[in-house]
């Protein structure tokens, strides 16, 4: 079966790094085209060299970076420097990037990319959906031409950004409106099912084991990240909330899902940003998006600890 072509939208970041290095180790399943970046987690100026950086620790200098929209829709950006670090991979140090960075817009790549397509890109959205927003409002036949969208983002329950909204919504909350009420196939990667992927110190010491660059670049980072939630929500380890997405496109077997209609909330400051998902069909609306309701964390990390063990035999 040929590899699964896709696009990464991210905004490096910690778990984005991690997400990244889970794509990039499985080249026979996932055929990645080129990585957007969008201001989130830090700036934009960050998360493109950011990404770029983590290209090159991952052999894979020849991927093309794309930046994209340097701030929300209609909001003022808000970063996540208390999570991720003032770099947004803080716990590692990484020379500066060698590889370019494109000169075509990241909207603009989207947009190209999916409208030559044959239909069958698959976009993973790790960050707020700016660039996925405005790329839609440029070019509204992308919707028809998207095999589907997979993101991280949204909480049914509790967020982690304020009491309603996970972080990648709420900074971009008018984007995400956009987004589901685009008519594109979409899968939902909510906190809910990403804050069941803990790793945990077993787990950590199992990746650390590896000794190599890339478990060495996880752990520093992860180490730094965690401390976080860990000390805010008593957690026994960092939450990996981007490689889910990931590992949804290489082992979907690993989840359970069901069809739900999903609504962004963009008018209320109480609840700016909340993701309403009518799981019980209470609005009578149709649904419009996969929801992912559960993961098996196990079968996750031993996917996540395969994926660091490859780059081994290419990495040095």
């Amino acid at each position: 079966m040929a590899a699964k072509p896709i696009i990464i939208d991210c905004d490096p970041g910690a778990d984005d790094a991690i997400a990244l290095f889970l794509a990039l180790a499985f080249p026979e399943k996932l055929d990645v085209l080129g990585i957007t970046t969008v201001a989130g987690n830090v700036p934009l100026h960050l998360t493109q060299k950011n990404a770029r950086c983590l290209c090159e620790l991952a052999g894979r200098a020849d991927l093309p970076v794309y930046a994209g929209c340097p701030r929300p829709l209609l909001r003022p950006l808000i970063t996540a420097e208390d999570v991720h670090g003032r770099t947004g991979l803080d716990g590692i140090h990484l020379p500066e990037p060698t590889m370019p960075l494109q000169e075509q817009h990241a909207v603009d790549f989207l947009i190209d990319t999916v409208m030559r397509s044959t239909g069958n890109i698959t976009l993973a959205t790790l960050g707020p959906l700016t660039n996925l927003a405005v790329a839609i409002v440029k070019q509204p036949a992308i919707c028809q031409r998207l095999q589907e969208v997979v993101m991280m983002g949204g909480a049914a329950t509790q967020g982690n950004i304020t009491p309603s909204a996970e972080f990648n919504v709420y900074v971009d909350p008018h984007a995400a409106q956009v987004v589901v009420t685009a008519g594109i196939p979409l899968t939902i990667v909510s906190l809910d099912v990403t804050n069941q992927a803990i790793a945990t110190p077993e787990r950590l010491s199992t990746i650390e084991a590896i000794n190599s660059p890339i478990s060495a670049a996880a752990i520093g980072l992860l180490n730094h990240y965690g401390a976080y939630d860990m000390q805010r929500y008593g957690f026994p380890g960092p939450p990996l909330h981007d490689p889910c997405v990931i590992a949804y496109l290489l082992q979907p077997d690993l989840f359970t899902s069901r069809r739900a209609y999903v609504a962004i909330e963009t008018t209320s400051e109480l609840t700016m940003g909340r993701t309403v998902i009518d799981q019980w069909h209470v609005t009578n609306q149709p649904a419009n998006a996969t929801v992912i309701e559960s993961i098996e964390a196990e079968g996750f990390y031993q996917l996540l600890t395969q994926a660091i063990d490859r780059f081994k035999e290419h990495v040095s």
